[in-house]
């Protein structure tokens, strides 16, 4: 079983029982490990106790950082989340294909794409000269790639599994002070409303939340919610666009194409991570 399968568990039995304190022995027996054992597989994984982990999975902590009201679109980031010690500050440009190249089909393009483990489970990853144009997290319903593959149907896909292992590794990792930023570029296609959602989307902080509300008036559409929800959820990169940074209002976490208890995860190892930095 791997690190995330084990934890997996361990996540849906807190959101289960969510008034438990579970002990490290009740943990470790969750995930079948001694608890020597597990804790040190849950710092490897989270960089964290787990201890601090579990805070970071409460409701309370959810709409407390609704609370502190990040805005989305503010260029500056909160000091505290500046310098080496943010959430590996990744810097993510984002390009939208354009409507001659959709209609194309991909055709002429080349993509290196490849299946590898996560800290969050196993991913497929593609990628073109342009920049990363798949990123999505495997479970039963998309273990097949034919229907990713389809997104380009005139296109070449290359498989190459040792590169995406060593590509998703460089991306999906916890922050290490002094490391270098990467770099990163993104190229989707989506209508033009999807494109400025997942722009926005670009803009929340590690560590931070918001609201598909406040997205939506971020955007000068109040009461579109609901399409800024559905755009969202039609992100093609995980991680790398934060979809999974946005919650409901009441700071119940929900709506995740990858699932709610990878969202829960992401989400608590983000805040994990940046409140030790």
């Amino acid at each position: 079983m791997t690190s995330y399968a084990r934890m997996e568990r361990i996540l849906r039995w807190l959101d289960e029982n969510a008034l438990a304190q579970p002990s490290l022995a009740e943990l470790a027996a969750l995930a079948g490990l001694g608890e020597s054992h597990f804790h040190h597989e849950f710092v490897r994984w989270t960089g964290v106790t787990p201890k601090t982990f579990v805070q970071c999975l409460t409701l309370a902590d959810a709409r407390e950082r609704l609370a502190k009201g990040v805005p989305v679109l503010e260029s500056a980031i909160e000091a505290g989340l500046s310098g080496a010690g943010r959430l590996h500050d990744l810097c993510v440009s984002l390009e939208a294909a354009s409507p001659g190249e959709i209609k194309s089909g991909g055709a002429g393009l080349s993509i290196r794409w490849g299946e590898a483990e996560s800290p969050f489970g196993r991913c497929r990853i593609g990628e073109t000269e342009r920049g990363i144009c798949l990123l999505e997290f495997l479970g039963a319903d998309n273990s097949d790639p034919a229907t990713s593959l389809q997104e380009w149907p005139r296109a070449k896909w290359n498989r190459d599994d040792s590169w995406a292992a060593e590509r998703i590794s460089s991306i999906i990792v916890p922050p290490r002070s002094g490391a270098e930023t990467p770099s990163l570029r993104a190229w989707v296609r989506g209508s033009s409303f999807q494109v400025r959602v997942w722009r926005a989307l670009l803009e929340i902080p590690p560590g931070s939340l918001t609201t598909y509300g406040r997205l939506a008036d971020s955007l000068g559409q109040p009461g579109a919610a609901r399409a800024v929800g559905t755009a969202a959820g039609s992100n093609p990169i995980a991680f790398l666009i934060p979809c999974h940074r946005v919650i409901r209002e009441t700071g119940a976490i929900s709506g995740y194409r990858w699932g709610v208890g990878r969202k829960r995860a992401l989400l608590a190892w983000e805040k994990a991570v940046v409140g030790t930095r």
